[in-house]
């Protein structure tokens, strides 16, 4: 019901806000923009549904290869001792905890295009357990939960961007990367925050054994590669990611191909049984998906976020706080709303601040640090036609919360401290 209500608060409020500005401000042309944005987004949540489709029938094609053949089970087992702590009502050896951990390895490694089919894979394993299928199950959540706070290992393309705009202003001396350590940080800290608070939720208890040598193990795992990649200069950065990746996801599809000629089944056919699967899902998510952006398209264009950012900024100058962060709090806002609008601003507060600022160094961090949580809320839950989605939208956000306010402590250290 929750994301009845908000679903239907954001038109509400959007039309509230832009008969203000119609009345008090004169401005007569804000309906025609908000009319020709909710539109334009109803058209855009096709397109993106019809961009997954091709990449929805190769990766339901290759996994079902893997189902066959038996290494979704092999990967069930290697995660299970932790999957079976936070995931406590799937069962054991399900093929669900290796699609899982697949779409959280594809997740660290940058690959959207990979990560969403095997996260839909997965919600659609999980929804099979699923006793009312109109309603997210306890695992879903905690998995889409966790999906929206994955931890990001090189956030490339918002380096390419600032090494972009640096040379469009002529800075000299500029690590476009320096921002790689801390969005590291804060997607980690994001990914704890979910468990926990899931964990809250569902009473599970995570002081368990698994979950501890997981968080040390990967927090381990963090410092390793920042000691390593840290002295490299951002495109060397950014490439030696890159190619890390290729191989990985090119190696995987090697994988699954041979281990189905080993075990002798017919990898053509199987390949395509998952494909015809995977059109399937990518119809299915249309309406969810056009529903949500139709309704953030609504809020956003009515510039009622202008609002909310001013009103915090002076709360923060009342408490006679540092402001400069306010500049960049709209892309956080922005983030679990719309990718791409939050990417513009960065964008934006870069060209007004200069890219070496305070200001846009800590928007940098908060565009990679926050997930599009109403995106993957529409899309995950969509996939399966679960529409009772219970408290995985409040978690969600809360997380997108937690995010936000360690980008903004930590942006302030580190960039004090370089």
């Amino acid at each position: 019901m929750a994301v009845n209500y908000i679903w239907v608060s954001f038109f509400i409020i959007g039309f509230a806000v832009a008969l203000l500005k119609l009345v008090l401000g004169g401005d007569a042309s804000i309906f025609t923009t908000m009319m020709n944005g909710m539109f334009d987004s109803a058209k855009n949540g096709f397109t993106i549904s019809l961009g997954l489709t091709g990449m929805m029938a190769l990766w339901l094609g290759i996994m079902k290869i893997g189902e066959r053949s038996g290494l979704i089970q092999v990967f069930a087992r290697l995660v299970q001792p932790l999957f079976k702590v936070i995931f406590k009502d799937i069962p054991d050896k399900h093929p669900a905890f290796g699609n899982i951990a697949m779409n959280f390895s594809a997740n660290l490694l940058g690959l959207d295009n990979a990560a969403t089919p095997l996260g839909l894979k997965a919600m659609k394993d999980m929804q099979e357990l699923n006793p009312e299928k109109d309603t997210a199950t306890n695992a879903q959540i905690m998995f889409l939960v966790l999906n929206a706070a994955g931890i990001v290992l090189i956030p490339t393309s918002i380096i390419a961007i600032r090494q972009a705009v640096a040379i469009e202003q002529g800075v000299t001396d500029f690590n476009a990367a320096n921002i790689f350590l801390p969005i590291l940080m804060i997607t980690y800290i994001g990914l704890v925050a979910g468990i926990c608070i899931v964990a809250m939720y569902q009473k599970i208890n995570i002081f368990k054994l698994p979950v501890f040598v997981f968080f040390f193990g990967m927090g381990g795992l963090i410092w390793l590669l920042w000691h390593w990649l840290k002295s490299m200069p951002s495109e060397t950065m950014n490439n030696v990611v890159g190619t890390i990746g290729a191989v990985v996801i090119m190696a995987i599809v090697i994988l699954f191909l041979v281990s189905g000629l080993v075990k002798r089944i017919n990898v053509y056919d199987a390949f395509i049984e998952g494909a015809k699967e995977g059109f399937n899902t990518a119809v299915t998510i249309i309406p969810y998906l056009v529903a949500m952006l139709v309704a953030i398209s609504v809020l956003r264009t009515s510039g009622c976020m202008d609002y909310v950012v001013n009103g915090i900024g002076a709360v923060v100058a009342a408490m006679g706080f540092d402001t400069r962060f306010v500049a960049a709090l709209p892309v956080g806002l922005m983030k679990p709303l719309s990718g791409s609008g939050a990417r513009g601003l960065m964008v934006d507060v870069m060209n007004t601040y200069g890219v070496k600022s305070l200001e846009a160094y800590i928007a940098a961090i908060l565009q990679g640090s926050t997930e599009t949580t109403f995106y993957v809320l529409a899309v995950y839950f969509g996939s399966v036609n679960v529409k009772n989605t219970r408290y995985a939208l409040v978690a969600g956000l809360l997380v997108d919360v937690v995010c936000m306010v360690a980008a903004i402590i930590i942006g302030y250290e580190l960039y004090y401290n370089s």
